[in-house]
């Protein structure tokens, strides 16, 4: 199987002693994806599109009867036993006649959910029937046969005897499982997972759809527990999701695309992501997505949405579920975001909308089976003379049965020349876990109504709440007046693409809430609010009103959507867009994690050592207030060790100003400090602070500060912090999106208010913007100290943010340079001069010229952005710069193709990267603090500040490797 990327482990060369299994609170590392130039998928859901009926009794498999017992063949328990997911109970194999398929689409009847009352498919030992429900899905997915080799793994689901008994898992052999492996393998490539029943009733009836349920469709929980059985869920929940993950595995080959579905796995996608780092994933979410208010309800909302962030693309019903997830991801967890997707370790996840269809081909059959049309004869007889006006939802808070019956009061009530000439026939469907409350709530409104508006010869609500065959269903939806869906909230309503399929000669028009998830796609329907009941009887006193004329266009227009958006269009559009994502996804080429042995090797080996550090984020992990950052002890006691060694020249580069970092780091001996991103230097061992941007003219800072002060008044949660020689406005506790939009609205500001005018850049940090003079930064700092030290033998510098690639980017542009010092100095001509204070003050001098000179040259210009208008380290424009970040000139040939440590993974093409290569056997160690495929010019990456000390602590001797 020939693949169209190569595979990069992120982790191999790592041999530093942190767990590989990443916690859910965090986000697992991606590798470059794996794609074959045609790829196998791998179809995850809930449970396998058959429902499994045992007949061979030889084995220990047997049910449970009603006083719990076990039964074996009579099948006499109680009805309350049979199985829920079953289209009809089974009864002896003889006597149940094969199912009939659907040729064009080999999708077996009875697929759409509704009762056949036909038999399923014997096979061997067992029966297949097709399982109740998600007929859209399941028909997506195998419409997908036809230009893909696909494999469809999920949860057996509950398997029953012939007598339609379940059988518990503790009863299921060895052999009873193998052969219904063997038997939906050969069928369909359907590999299914055996679950304990504890395990998923916990998973499934406990956290699915007791927590995550009523929460995606908007429906907090009112019961105050002691927490102990949310947890028992949530380990059941994590349990079954490992399980699938572990299926997945074993199933996969390199380069396969996996598919997972719906809210039941959401943790998945981090779970594969950490054992199959290249692999394509795509997750789509069935249900709606909430808002970030009401999201943020979810007690495991972090460990919810990173497990969703391990996937490559994440799909929604509408533009609106999309941007609530979106907006959760950065509210909740943090992470930068843009409308396209989820800026999640350096790559983007991508988020889309794919609004899922039905199978109309397969329903324009089936609503012409011979079945059908005397059900719609018998119909109309029953009701003739009457308007009808057709309900068909599951029995839940979130489908508007309530609502929708309230409305229909108010029809009757508002209208009373409608009363005897309109009646509503409203099926309700039993859902898995029945609401007793809410079905008597519903059965003592409807006889309100009938007790109210009917008589003995006319009832105007008829409900059945049972589940009807499929020929009643599409006779019921044919012969309708009015379809009335009041949703209250909803993921995707099929019913109403259904309905709009058998309205083809009748043009009934069609009333939907426009909270489901099928109303921003069907225009041609009447939107209606389900909680404005008067509202909603006025539109269907206008509906039955309707012209013929308007009801024509109405259906014609919905009827070209529906026949347009189909399951299977769902289902190609979703992979299609998936393979595009991921063949040309935004992500650098992953940076190797540190190598422990090679540092340490190098690190010894070493005469002279030059080691440079920035500290926020490097040597501490970021707060939320600069404040609080405090240096941690074991980090003193590691830096102290360094900075001792006679054979180690240490400093910290850091935009902290002088006092800071004299208050924090001022006690450890031997240190060298640089302050406010290269403005002060301050030597080891000396107490003297030298100002390099003395002779600059610093009038701009008024001008900035008005600016801050404009966007600090108007941005709650944001400050300014005042440095000598810059200026910085954090935002990190404003709401982050409206905070990374002032930021951006300032950055403009900033941009044709000052750049034009002043020698100055912007810096667009972590939750902050920065000003400061163009020709200061980290990296003219390091490019001195190696000036300094040309004799050092190993070169360390660490850094986490955008200020530290200038250091890096110095780094890896020094190559060239020391040769070329070596080569002058073998001629007797220096070029560099040794440190002291009278180079200082003509550097300054230099400095003041250059950027008197820079003003006079651009002052009439209107700049680019910053990260388009980088400046040289010569302090003069670079016209050919056109990134910020831009990498030095290629590196040679030979270190390309003959790299001689693991950093050689890193992709030579990646602009990310190179310049980088090229100097790993110099023993330069640029570090970058983050996850592996950050856009950065290091060539070694460490996941967090605790990792990097812990290294420092190693080769310094005071912690153990």
């Amino acid at each position: 199987m020939s693949s169209i990327a190569t595979f990069h482990s992120t982790s191999s060369t790592s041999s530093l002693s942190f767990p590989k299994t990443v916690p859910l609170t965090e986000l697992p590392e991606t590798s470059q994806i794996i794609l074959s130039e045609r790829p196998r998928l791998i179809n995850v859901t809930h449970q396998i599109p058959f429902a499994c009926t045992l007949i061979d009794r030889t084995g220990q498999a047997s049910s449970t009867g009603p006083n719990g017992n076990p039964t074996i063949s009579n099948g006499t328990g109680s009805p309350s036993n049979r199985r829920s997911s079953f289209a009809a109970p089974r009864h002896p194999a003889a006597s149940s006649p094969p199912l009939e398929t659907d040729a064009a689409t080999n999708t077996p009847n009875g697929a759409n959910g509704l009762n056949d009352g036909g038999g399923g498919e014997i096979d061997g030992d067992c029966i297949l029937d097709p399982r109740r429900g998600h007929s859209a899905m399941y028909s997506g997915i195998l419409s997908l046969n036809k230009d893909y080799e696909t494999v469809q793994i999920g949860w057996v689901g509950e398997i029953a005897d012939q007598d339609g008994y379940v059988v518990p898992s503790k009863n299921m052999t060895e052999n009873h499982k193998q052969n219904l492996k063997d038997r939906l393998w050969e069928k369909e490539k359907v590999v299914p997972i055996f679950l304990e029943d504890s395990r998923a009733a916990g998973h499934y009836e406990g956290y699915c759809k007791t927590v995550l349920w009523p929460l995606f469709h908007y429906l907090l929980w009112d019961e105050a527990t002691d927490g102990r059985q949310e947890k028992k869920n949530w380990d059941d929940y994590v349990f079954v999701n490992q399980q699938f993950t572990d299926a997945i595995v074993k199933q996969y080959q390199p380069g396969d695309v996996v598919w997972i579905h719906d809210y039941h796995l959401l943790l998945v996608p981090h779970m594969l992501r950490q054992k199959l780092p290249g692999a394509a994933i795509g997750v789509f979410i069935h249900a709606p997505f909430p808002s970030s208010e009401i999201f943020r309800c979810l007690p495991k909302r972090v460990e919810v949405l990173n497990g969703l962030l391990g996937a490559n693309q994440i799909g929604f019903q509408t533009y609106s579920y999309a941007r609530h997830f979106i907006s959760c991801c950065t509210r909740v967890n943090g992470y930068e975001s843009t409308p396209r997707g989820v800026d999640a370790m350096g790559s983007t996840v991508w988020v889309g909308t794919f609004p899922i269809g039905i199978d109309a081909e397969r329903v324009e059959r089936q609503r012409k089976a011979p079945g059908v049309l005397p059900k719609m004869e018998a119909i109309r007889k029953t009701y003739k003379g009457k308007r009808i006006i057709v309900g068909r939802d599951k029995l839940d808070l979130a489908k508007g049965v309530q609502q929708k019956l309230q409305a229909f009061e108010k029809f009757l009530n508002d209208y009373p020349e409608m009363q005897g000439q309109v009646v509503m026939i409203q099926v309700t469907s039993p859902p898995l876990v029945e609401n007793t409350k809410l079905e008597a709530k519903i059965a003592e409104l409807v006889a309100h109504i009938n007790g109210t508006y009917g008589s003995l010869n006319f009832t105007p609500v008829h409900h059945y709440h049972q589940h009807i065959d499929r020929d009643e269903y599409y006779a019921l939806l044919s012969v309708a007046d009015i379809g009335l869906i009041t949703s209250v909230r909803d993921g995707m309503n099929t019913t109403s693409l259904e309905y709009i399929m058998c309205q083809k000669e009748n043009h009934g028009p069609l009333i939907l809430s426009e909270f489901t998830g099928t109303a921003g796609s069907l225009s041609g329907a009447m939107m209606v609010n389900p909680w404005d009941y008067q509202g909603v009887a006025r539109v269907i006193y206008d509906a039955l009103n309707l012209t013929e004329e308007d009801k024509i266009t109405r259906h014609s227009q919905l009827h070209k959507h529906v026949l347009a958006h189909t399951a299977q269009f769902w289902a190609k559009n979703f992979i299609s867009e998936l393979i595009l994502n991921v063949g040309t996804w935004d992500q650098s080429t992953p940076t190797p994690f540190l190598d422990q042995a090679l540092i340490v090797e190098k690190y010894h080996s070493a005469k002279k050592r030059l080691l440079m550090f920035d500290y926020d984020g490097t040597l501490t992990p970021i707060r939320k207030t600069p404040g609080a950052a405090v240096p941690q002890d074991h980090m003193l006691k590691a830096l102290t060790a360094l900075a001792n060694d006679p054979n180690n020249v240490v400093w910290v580069i850091s935009g902290r100003d002088q006092k800071v970092l004299e208050e924090w780091l001022g006690e450890v001996e031997n240190l060298g400090f640089s302050a406010e991103h290269g403005s002060f230097m301050r030597q080891p061992g000396s107490k003297k602070w030298v100002n390099l941007t003395e002779s600059l003219d610093m009038g701009w800072k008024s001008d900035v500060i008005e600016i801050f002060t404009y966007y600090t008044e108007r941005t709650q949660g944001s400050f300014i912090e005042h440095k000598r020689s810059s200026l910085t406005w954090h935002y990190r506790m404003a709401d982050p999106e409206f905070g990374q939009f002032q930021a951006k609205e300032c950055q403009n500001h900033l941009e044709n208010a000052v750049l034009s005018k002043l020698p100055v850049e912007i810096l667009v940090g972590k939750k902050n913007l920065e000003v400061r003079p163009t020709i200061v930064n980290k990296g003219e700092i390091v490019k001195r100290l190696l000036s300094q030290h040309p004799d050092a033998e190993f070169i360390l510098c660490a850094g986490d943010d955008k200020t530290d690639e200038d250091m890096f980017r110095a780094l890896a542009g020094n190559g060239a340079a020391a040769q070329r010092r070596e080569s002058l100095n073998a001629n007797n001509r220096a070029i560099l001069e040794p440190y002291t204070d009278e180079l200082v003050a003509a550097t300054a001098a230099k400095i003041a010229q250059a950027t008197f000179k820079h003003s006079l040259e651009h002052s009439p210009l209107i700049p680019l952005s910053s990260k388009n208008n980088s400046n040289s380290h010569s302090g003069g424009p670079s016209k050919d710069n056109n990134s910020y970040l831009k990498p030095p000139s290629p590196f040679s040939v030979a270190s390309q193709q003959q790299p001689s440590t693991p950093g050689s993974a890193i992709s030579v093409g990646s602009n990310a990267s190179q310049g980088s290569l090229s100097h790993l056997e110099n023993e330069h160690f640029s570090i970058t603090i983050g996850h592996a495929l950050k856009k950065t010019l290091a060539n070694w990456h460490v996941t967090s500040p605790e990792e990097l000390i812990r290294v420092l602590g190693i080769i310094s001797g005071v912690a153990e490797a």
